[in-house]
């Protein structure tokens, strides 16, 4: 009994994961307004377009910090939705303090649910997701450096942040371990954009500076990892 109950115990985000997909699918095709909704999201967000994007989540008001949320989540799925772009817009619309705090919060809401579909539905499912190539490669790379590589590829927006969850629970990286990596890699990144979240031309060639030095430190750490392996 004590085992039964700990499994039941153990699915219960996902069976909440899968009512509230299948609650979404239902309004979507069974209530206009709903659908118009994501329809005019699915336009705004995959337009490339800050200044729309920036208009569109302000015009929600107090909402507006749960639909950025909300649209980084859903942005696991929809990959040509660049979660860079949407951690700019929070910047955007709300500040640098609190467009932050919306970063993170982002940040963590769509770490979470990637963490635990990988941990739940398993490769063959994260394969269809983000690609079978992208997969193998992510799961080598995790396997290999573990915190590490959570570290680096939070810190550089232009690494696969998505695959990293899904695989970081496919693994079965301990939660709290895959998120704190999460946060010390997002925070550097998350105060870039707030300083500079306002001047996207400062803003581009800053990550992309950003970008190359951490990987240059990255790399420079890997040959230092397996010199010390082949001397050890």
């Amino acid at each position: 009994m004590p085992e039964e109950k700990s499994t039941s115990k153990s699915k219960l985000p996902l069976y909440i994961t899968i009512g509230l997909l299948v609650a979404l699918v239902v309004s979507y095709f069974l209530v206009p307004s709903v659908k118009d909704f994501f329809n005019e999201a699915w336009s705004v967000l995959t337009s490339d377009d800050e200044a729309r994007i920036e208009q569109w989540v302000s015009g929600f008001g107090w909402l507006g910090p749960i639909v950025l949320v909300a649209a980084m989540v859903a942005q696991l799925f929809l990959l040509v939705v660049p979660s860079i772009l949407l951690m700019v817009v929070s910047v955007l619309a709300y500040g640098p303090i609190w467009g932050s705090v919306i970063i993170i919060a982002s940040v963590f809401a769509a770490s979470t649910v990637g963490y635990f579909i990988g941990s739940y539905f398993g490769d063959v499912f994260v394969k269809r997701i983000i690609g079978k190539k992208s997969e193998k490669k992510v799961a080598s790379f995790l396997e290999d450096y573990g915190f590490w590589a959570v570290i680096v590829t939070r810190v550089n927006p232009f690494l696969s942040n998505d695959a990293i969850s899904f695989v970081g629970g496919i693994l079965s990286m301990g939660y709290w371990r895959f998120m704190g990596a999460t946060m010390v890699g997002i925070l550097p990144l998350t105060g870039f954009i707030a300083v500079f979240g306002k001047n996207i031309d400062d803003l581009k060639m800053g990550l992309l500076w950003g970008s190359l030095i951490s990987l240059l430190f990255f790399g420079i750490y890997i040959w230092w990892d397996k010199r010390r392996k082949q001397n050890e």
